[in-house]
């Protein structure tokens, strides 16, 4: 039986006690300096400076988590402030208020520790008013610790508030809060504002090391990381995880079986399990690993936090390899060992891959009503998306073969072709991607032989190496069929006029899908082709593919409409030499009743000679089919008028009035005589 003298409610009153007490774990070892706290230096430090150079403020405001030393170090300049040798950076710990304010004291009377939770209104306020006129009772100063201040109403603040502006020089403030938002703006602005942070896990690990062994208890390997991986970086948290290890275990050692169970972690062997399979693509093993997460009652969800740590942990060891150890604190070289085993077996591109869908699949988890269900899915998707047949995802190289594999694994697998490191991803076997390191220089590309035939060969080779290239172009390019090639045009049909127009190069914009798939063509053949482009049922339009530029004052013409006849403006430009020449016109009084009534247009009778190589590209031209020939397209290259308006240039031709003689330009073969003009007859 002991007897303790304990202050309440303004009171001391006496209690006896029978038996043995024992005092929780974060009590025992509450700091009592400011030398004592752990990872808050950001706010022991100001605070011992002030105390030195006596620049003490009359109030605090202390910020930050729950269970991250808030109240302790108001408590520690309490102590500070009403030290007998103070105001002092270290307390003395032998006068009458450092043992009153210890971690065993009974309290002091000129410290008051208020719950802001329940004493938050008006009516506390003026009560706390009347209390702070009085001087203290033998202390220097009589200092007001309000806990969890973000409870106290505005009202309440504002009752306060020129107490706080104003206060005796007797009387101290420290607000405690989480939540520093709350507290009225007034308030905040007349105080000193120290934000607590969450205690970094290395230094959490270091500190629950030292206080088993002040306890005398032993613990197994992986279970201290675990307590603070509970925690979460807040020390009560930290501390009653451990205090309830250590009380539930049998004699003085926390085992790790013990520790998984209670805290409701992964077992690493099952987690070692579940990799294995998956590296091993054991779809058999990986189900029945869930089954037994299942089975043992296990929170889906937390399952896959720990799968999801885990692929973390096996990322950074195979970034870094021996030196995973000074990253994955607490971890000992054994487990080291096999996460990297694990990582050779994943390999590093499908460890960051599984990751992302883990990532994925524990979003899609919260608010789920099976998890169970959403567990089995991803466990199947990481079999299958990870696999080394899988091509890769958007937005990642395709991987390039590593010097060092041996030659006769290059040839018994031509297909996958592992890359540096631990990736050993597969890659397709046609040819690299546009985007090479400089340590693996890019395949040649293959000549083929200048025909339709020859490129058909290679075409899924070419749209191919244009997904890896640039997924958007590939997309565009696959509803295209390749009708012709002669070893300098590619005649392209679509079987829409969108795809066509994505295709054609757009103005003002450099690099369009024309380009890309160049680029393509060029990588997989060594052939850099120009591009002919038509709709199913359309006429084929050429597209001059050279690589300079018009000048920025030329006007790209609009693509032809999609009728039965042509009438271009202008002749198709090729690199095969000068357009063909324009058949001479004949002057008719009037235009066959079903034919276009069509006018002269001024300089049209200059005919571009511009090759292709000096042409811009984004000029278009028709022929009369998809098939035709320059010289069958001849006959109509010299019909100009209104279905020049119409077509090339978007125009409807509303009026024709005569001002003079008028001479219509009709094509040479309509068998039109030249005859006198109207005027003259």
């Amino acid at each position: 039986m002991r007897e303790e003298s304990l202050y309440v409610g303004g009171f001391v009153r006496h209690a006896l006690y029978y038996g043995e007490v024992t005092t929780a774990l974060y009590r025992r070892y509450r700091p009592e300096t400011f030398a004592e706290m752990i990872g808050q230096s950001q706010v022991t430090d100001p605070l011992m400076t002030a105390l030195r150079t006596d620049r003490v403020n009359h109030a605090y405001l202390f910020s930050g988590p729950r269970g991250c030393g808030k109240t302790t170090s108001a408590r520690i300049l309490a102590r500070c402030l009403n030290c007998a040798e103070g105001p002092t950076d270290t307390p003395c710990g032998k006068c009458a208020s450092c043992i009153e304010l210890a971690r065993d004291g009974s309290g002091s009377l000129d410290v008051v520790e208020i719950d802001a939770a329940s004493h938050n209104g008006v009516d506390d306020a003026r009560d706390l008013r009347e209390r702070a006129a009085f001087a203290p009772a033998r202390d220097r100063f009589k200092i007001f610790i309000l806990d969890e201040a973000h409870m106290v109403t505005p009202q309440g603040f504002n009752a306060l508030l020129k107490l706080v502006e104003e206060p005796p020089e007797h009387v101290k403030f420290i607000f405690a809060t989480t939540e520093p938002e709350k507290v009225i703006g007034t308030i905040r602005s007349r105080t000193h504002h120290y934000p607590f942070r969450l205690i970094p896990s290395a230094t959490m690990l270091e500190y629950v090391e030292e206080m088993c062994r002040l306890e005398g208890v032993t613990v197994d390997a992986g279970v201290l990381p675990l307590v603070v991986r509970a925690g979460g970086g807040s020390a009560r948290d930290t501390l009653s995880l451990l205090d309830q290890l250590i009380a539930g275990s049998e004699g003085s050692t926390v085992s790790y079986e013990r520790a998984v169970a209670l805290l409701g972690f992964t077992h690493g062997a099952l987690l070692d399990e579940v990799v294995e399979a998956l590296a091993a693509r054991d779809a058999a093993a990986a189900f029945a690993s869930v089954d037994r997460v299942i089975q043992t009652g296990q929170d889906p969800r937390r399952f896959v936090e720990d799968l999801l740590e885990r692929l973390r942990d096996l990322i950074v060891v195979a970034a870094t390899g021996a030196n995973a150890v000074s990253v994955l604190r607490g971890t000992t070289a054994e487990e080291i060992d096999r996460m990297e085993k694990q990582a050779r077996a994943f390999g590093s591109r499908e460890l960051s891959h599984a990751a992302d869908i883990a990532n994925a699949g524990l979003t899609e988890m919260i608010g789920a009503t099976s998890p169970k269900l959403h567990l089995e899915l991803m466990v199947a998707r990481l079999l299958v998306e990870t696999g080394p047949t899988t091509a890769s995802p958007v937005g990642f190289d395709t991987a390039t073969a590593s010097p060092a594999q041996p030659a006769a694994k290059a040839a018994a697998s031509p297909a996958a072709q592992p890359a540096a490191g631990f990736d050993t991803v597969a890659s397709p076997p046609t040819q690299p991607t546009a985007a090479t390191t400089p340590a693996q220089p890019a395949q040649p590309a293959t000549p083929i032989e200048p025909t339709t035939a020859g490129l058909a060969q290679t075409w899924p080779a070419v749209l191919e190496h244009l997904q890896n290239a640039n997924r958007m172009a590939w997309i565009v390019v696959t509803s295209a069929t390749v009708r012709e090639y002669d070893g300098d045009v590619v005649t392209l049909v679509f079987a829409s006029e969108t795809d066509a127009a994505s295709f054609r190069p757009q103005p003002g914009v450099p690099g369009g899908v024309h380009e890309k798939l160049r680029q393509s063509i060029s990588a997989v053949t060594g052939e850099s082709p120009k591009f002919r482009v038509s709709v199913e049922g359309t006429p084929t339009a050429a597209i001059d593919t050279a690589h300079t530029s018009a000048p920025k004052d030329e006007k790209s013409p609009a693509p032809p409409a999609t009728t039965g006849q042509t009438s271009p403006a202008e002749p198709a430009r090729f690199a095969d030499g000068e357009p063909p020449a324009k058949p001479a016109p004949v002057v008719v009084p009037d235009a066959p009743g079903d034919d276009w009534a069509v006018v002269d247009i001024p300089g049209a009778d200059e005919a571009p000679t511009d090759t292709a190589e000096d042409s811009s590209a984004g000029e278009v031209s028709t022929s009369s089919t998809a098939d035709s020939s320059a010289g069958d397209s001849s006959a109509d290259d010299g019909r100009y008028g209104e279905s020049v308006v119409r077509d090339l240039l978007g125009a409807t031709l509303l009026k024709e009035e005569r001002t003079g003689p008028v001479e219509t330009i009709v094509a040479a073969d309509t068998g039109a005589q030249e005859l006198p003009d109207a005027g003259e007859a």
